[in-house]
């Protein structure tokens, strides 16, 4: 059993230069804490019921899960652009807004204080991005990789990261990002799954209805047999480097 709490966030973020309005969903793990924390980061659909399943599941092994909603300002109409903005550019309201959420979860006295962050697709990139950036474990999935990809990995956590191999987005990341770690010395577990393309650790389809045709056809969606292993491998991983 796990508890989902909305969060608000907006007056943290405000002040660092983030959202003026900022929500969040903290997942808790059932029994006694501290927890060790994970920031985690939505896909380009935003703050979904995908994204905050993903987020019971982490409370489920032991993580206090807080999913800040990058989209709270305006919606995903007024936020999308902005946002990958952001995240090609590496700075700007995103950032601290994940920020934001990594220091809400330092400060809670039912969190040890050890924090990773977690991304899916957009969020994926975020979570590459940030892992040079205070928190303690990164688990990247199916995200982008940045132009400067070297200067990026300098001080970075310990990363696992999951790719599919049917993923045309993304052909040839897994091998790049593992080539990059061993360069940089940092403590790593790259995976790319030969059956699965983009997004295959979700359990549904949850892409808009408009978009659902263009998402089949470019075979993006879940891969259990995959995404099993994947999970098990993350949990393995942040267990190892948060506790």
């Amino acid at each position: 059993m796990t508890t989902g709490i909305p969060l608000d966030l907006s007056a943290r973020a405000a002040s660092a230069g983030g959202s003026a309005r900022l929500g969040g969903y903290l997942a808790v793990p059932d029994g006694p804490g501290p927890w060790p924390g994970m920031v985690l980061v939505h896909e380009a659909f935003g703050l979904d019921a995908e994204m905050r399943g993903h987020a019971d599941r982490l409370a489920r092994m032991g993580f206090l899960t807080l999913a800040p909603d990058l989209y709270s300002a305006g919606g995903a109409r007024r936020c999308l652009v902005s946002t990958f903005r952001a995240l090609f550019s590496g700075r700007g309201r995103a950032f601290a807004d994940i920020e934001a959420a990594r220091a809400e979860l330092a400060e809670r006295p039912d969190c040890t204080g050890r924090i990773g962050v977690i991304g899916f697709c957009m969020g994926g990139g975020f979570a590459l991005l940030t892992a040079a950036r205070g928190f303690d474990a990164s688990s990247v999935n199916y995200g982008q990789l940045p132009r400067d990809l070297d200067a990026t990995l300098a001080g970075a956590c310990p990363i696992v990261a999951s790719y599919g191999g049917r993923d045309v987005s993304l052909r040839g990341a897994a091998g790049t990002l593992e080539a990059a770690l061993t360069r940089a010395n940092v403590p790593h577990d790259v995976v790319e799954y030969p059956t699965a393309s983009h997004a295959f650790l979700n359990e549904t389809d949850n892409a808009p209805p408009l978009m659902r045709p263009l998402v089949r056809i470019a075979g993006f969606g879940p891969a259990p047999e995959a995404a099993a292993d994947a999970w098990h491998r993350i949990e393995h991983f942040l267990t190892t480097h948060l506790t």
